[in-house]
């Protein structure tokens, strides 16, 4: 790295620390490294109380000409394309072309002087960049692994993230509504101002994932929680920590399940035709308390926020408190770290890796800020059996992260999806890359 880089990196990094100290980054007491936070049972230590909230933000560094992060044995990866602008998610068409959902956090609007010094470092670390606010088509025409056109194929949209297409129909959920677009594979444009079909929440968690069911009839909608703790009062979360469920032939959404902090990405599980759903937990009670997890959804099933987590286990800060729903909350199946922030989800049906990933689901871990020691910044496999994850997730790839301890992300891992030839792509917003994974 030359010296002047160097240096400047020291310099954003120092003040990134800087500014953590002054609003209150409080190491936890150990880091519980040697605490197995992952797997279907999970220790999960007590809950700390913390005056101030740890606070350690990556800082966004970008990855070098050529430089790429880590595969596991036996896999290599390449960037399908870069320089495209904060990548957040992923739809593989029928046809090969890949659309990239291109959008970005939008600063707080308030003048508290912690939420002011959060989004200073929010934007070292890269989450709050000029959004694009745009949908990207890019095409591999020769199948080589790296996309050879790309183009917008809609623009002018709010923070978009999920994507679905049904029939002739492709579906977008902007930050605050689902809209309707007339669309066939082989397009690379789309003029028409869209429909739009439901309204949802703004505010605080802001990715609204899609997923159609099964048959094809309704689309599942993520909708996250707009506070950590519903702190500023329950009534103002009505309608979100939910996953909804949309009846493409009325229009109407009902609620499909709750207590789902921070649900992202979302998958079917093709043995049992189960939802699965990835979910990012509360903050600011401990570095592995409570552990983000990855779940089966079931049909009116409540999942503990803001009462409880993992099951029944009480969160005190919460008022008023609910026994009522504390008793008939779920536990989640599979932990996935502390604050490791679980978003993107894919089945392994369709790839072409070799084993151990043929069968589970692949998750982009995007990495921790409320942690004294970082976790996440990776992709990972969980295992399946019998429709069911077993044992602790394996590394698919790594090097997002500085290795020196410096809090340097080259890049950091969102959506995921199983391409046409069977690799694993994987959008990378800090680093504006979509890479591909496949066999050696």
């Amino acid at each position: 790295m030359p010296p002047t880089r160097d240096r400047n990196r020291r310099r954003r990094v120092g003040l990134a620390t800087l500014l953590c100290g002054l609003v209150g980054c409080a190491n936890a007491l150990r880091a519980q490294q040697d605490l197995p936070s992952y797997g279907p049972s999970p220790r999960i230590p007590d809950a700390e109380t913390q005056l101030l909230p740890t606070l350690k933000w990556s800082v966004a560094e970008g990855w070098a000409a050529d430089a790429t992060p880590t595969p596991a044995p036996g896999l290599r990866v390449r960037a399908f394309a870069r320089d495209l602008s904060h990548p957040r998610w992923l739809l593989v068409l029928p046809n090969g072309d890949v659309l990239v959902a291109e959008a970005a956090s939008e600063p707080s609007a308030s003048w508290a002087p912690r939420a002011l010094a959060q989004t200073l470092i929010q934007r070292r670390a890269g989450s709050i960049v000029e959004s694009a606010n745009r949908i990207t088509l890019l095409r591999d025409v020769d199948r080589d692994g790296i996309a050879d056109e790309r183009s917008i194929l809609i623009e002018g949209l709010r923070q978009p993230f999920g994507m679905a297409l049904v029939g002739e129909h492709l579906y977008v959920a902007n930050t605050d509504s689902v809209l309707r677009f007339p669309f066939r594979p082989g397009q690379t444009r789309i003029t028409d101002p869209g429909t739009k079909l439901l309204d949802l929440p703004v505010g605080h968690h802001w990715t609204r994932n899609l997923l159609p069911g099964p048959d094809g009839s309704k689309i599942f909608i993520t909708v996250g929680s707009g506070s950590n703790i519903a702190e500023n009062g329950i009534e103002k979360e009505d309608g979100r920590a939910t996953i909804l469920e949309l009846d493409l032939t009325t229009s109407r959404a009902r609620v499909f399940a709750s207590g789902l902090r921070n649900a992202n990405g979302m998958a079917i599980e093709p043995t049992t035709g189960e939802l699965w759903t990835v979910v990012n937990e509360r903050d600011e009670i401990g570095d592995d308390t409570p552990p983000d997890y990855l779940t089966s959804v079931k049909e009116g099933g409540f999942y503990g926020w803001p009462y409880s987590y993992w099951g029944k286990t009480v969160d005190t800060r919460v008022t008023p408190q609910r026994p009522d729903l504390v008793a008939v909350s779920i536990t989640p199946d599979y932990a996935l770290g502390g604050h490791s922030a679980a978003l993107g989800l894919a089945h392994s049906a369709g790839t072409t890796l070799p084993p151990p990933f043929r069968d589970g689901m692949f998750v982009g871990l995007h990495g921790s800020w409320n942690r004294s020691e970082y976790s996440g910044y990776r992709v990972v496999f969980v295992p399946f059996r019998d429709g069911r994850p077993v044992g602790q997730p394996i590394d698919v790839l790594t090097g997002f992260l500085a290795s020196d301890g410096s809090g340097t992300a080259y890049g950091r891992p969102v959506g995921v999806a199983i391409d046409r030839g069977g690799a694993l792509l994987v959008a990378d917003d800090t680093g504006n890359t979509l890479w591909r994974v496949s066999r050696d």
